[in-house]
């Protein structure tokens, strides 16, 4: 174990500071599509009865007017973060009607491209703008891959323990500074280390046959509905998934902040020849907000973010520039079908632990070779991660999976076993034992464990999908929220509605110039 990460051990561990670890802020974000119950797309709209998708905090649309998204608040305990999630879950399923969630990352049989709906958030002209941005999000990248779910994790470390660092490690420059390029070091450190989570989480072996719309894979058939890698973890997370040739060229530097949001800004300006070709309207109509690289910030694709809370009207660039990141978003998370929320304590704790040591062990700058042997590993992971003796690159050398993987675990266990001291109990070194097993036995991972499923119950992805959506749609309606926490539910939703409502009344200006001063907010920022 480094020096670096002896000496922050035995700080936190200090009576005085053990407290700051249950300071952690811990937040869920949950996509899931809304199916029929033949397990086929629902083409309703977004149910009223759910609030407004724009001004519902807790519950809104994602790409498509059948993708839901949850979102709970951020809460130091984790159990607390997941009780939010549930209570979200058991409210939606009191609106849905016969229609299910569909369970897994990987959607469901789709209908024709054309036929997927965009989701709508009404006449104000930020409701236009986001569904504008995804109108632009469909020309650039098709409608089926928005179609995919996932699940990210916020999560945060306390703001006072920046400085406590900063003081112990003479740091010059400002608590704010401090506190930034220790996130960056964490994300440099995930990039490094996400490979584990995608063995240990992936959950996404298998897809319906129907997502790729006849375009050439490498991929094998298991049925004739199914195509699936017999050693894949997360195809989700794979080069079938959410790409893009236009980001291709686009590596914002996780080497400090401002080259970061350089990168970025730099993005949002620039022109790509093949979106220049579209333009902006078709018809008379909007088709996209813009024809650079990126429409906006949020289209840059990546396994994690650094993230600031932004106030009412400003872009996410403008508040990482303006008060520095706050918290990080993990995005590479698949949903588990066999857990009715998609995630469950367990992982929960161990993502934990595993943030914790990226944050709080050395972080190297990556080079350009560095940088392309994370990439190379967490592909070669999410496509063939199960393979007996699948070998990965680690300094320039060849190491096997299982050997790293337990490598990273055995110096992860004191981080738990910090957090453990911190909260009381051992739940989060019984979540990194939970761990150990999987790579031990692969049959022990969920992408594993799906395979398996379909195998004993000669079922297809879209049967097997359906099956455990049925399961989870009766644990959440078994047990119905209070009759208290149900109308808290509802009251936001009507609110919600009436918040819209009022946002569109009092519009002022004409959506163009609204757009155009958009585009320009963004040039605006000086790093």
């Amino acid at each position: 174990m480094s020096e670096l990460l002896n000496r922050r051990l035995a700080l936190l561990g200090e009576r005085a500071n053990l407290s700051l670890l249950e300071q952690c802020l811990h937040g869920i974000e949950r996509e899931c599509l809304r199916v029929t119950s033949e397990g086929r797309l629902a083409q309703t709209p977004h149910p009223e009865e759910l609030g407004s998708a724009l001004t519902n905090e807790q519950i809104t649309t994602d790409y498509s007017e059948s993708l839901l998204e949850f979102i709970t608040p951020a809460l130091p305990d984790p159990a607390d973060t997941l009780a939010s999630l549930d209570s979200i879950h058991r409210f939606a399923y009191s609106k849905l009607g016969n229609e299910y969630l569909w369970s897994p990352s990987m959607p469901c049989p789709l209908p024709a491209e054309e036929d997927i709906p965009i989701a709508y958030y009404g006449t104000s002209n930020i409701g236009q703008l986001k569904y504008v941005y995804r109108k632009g999000l469909a020309l650039r990248y098709g409608k089926t891959m928005q179609c995919i779910a996932g699940i990210h994790y916020n999560f945060s470390l306390p703001e006072k323990l920046w400085p406590l660092l900063k003081a112990a490690e003479g740091f010059v420059g400002t608590d704010r500074d401090y506190q930034s390029s220790a996130y960056i070091a964490l994300i440099r450190n995930f990039r490094r280390y996400s490979w584990l989570l995608m063995y240990l989480f992936g959950a996404s072996p298998a897809l319906d046959a129907g997502f790729l719309r006849g375009r050439s894979h490498q991929l094998e058939k298991l049925d004739p509905d199914t195509l699936y890698l017999p050693y894949a973890t997360s195809l989700r997370m794979s080069d079938l998934g959410y790409q893009s040739n236009a980001q291709a060229g686009l590596t914002p530097c996780y080497n400090d902040l401002a080259s970061y949001t350089d990168s970025l800004r730099k993005a949002v300006a620039t022109p790509y020849a093949p979106y220049v070709e579209v333009g902006t309207h078709k018809d008379g109509e909007w088709v996209q907000l813009n024809t650079n690289i990126l429409q906006i910030e949020n289209e840059y694709y990546s396994n994690i973010r650094p993230k600031r809370v932004t106030y009412s009207g400003e872009r996410p660039i403008q508040a990482l520039v303006a008060r520095g990141i706050q918290y990080v978003e993990v995005r590479c998370l698949d949903i588990n079908p066999f857990l009715p929320m998609g995630i469950d304590i367990t992982e929960s704790r161990f993502l934990d632990a595993f943030l914790l040591y990226c944050a709080l062990n050395d972080s190297p700058l990556l080079t350009n070779t560095n940088c392309s042997n994370a990439t190379s590993n967490f592909l070669s992971v999410v496509k063939e991660g199960r393979r007996p003796g699948l070998q990965l690159q680690r300094d320039g050398h060849p190491v096997d999976l299982k050997e790293w993987a337990g490598q990273l675990l055995e110096n992860i266990a004191p981080l738990a076993a910090l957090l453990d001291q911190s909260h009381g109990g051992d739940a989060h070194s019984r979540a990194l034992d939970a761990q150990l097993s999987k790579v031990k036995d692969p049959s022990l991972t969920p992408s594993a464990q799906v395979l398996a499923a379909m195998a004993e119950h000669k079922e297809s992805f879209a049967r097997f999908s359906l099956r455990q959506s049925q399961a989870h749609a009766e644990f959440f309606r078994s047990e119905p929220l209070s009759s208290e926490a149900q109308a808290k539910f509802e009251e936001r939703a009507r609110s919600s509605l009436a918040e819209q409502v009022e946002l569109e009344q009092n519009e002022v200006g004409d959506f163009d110039v609204f757009v155009g001063s958009y585009q320009a907010s963004i040039l605006a920022i000086s790093n």
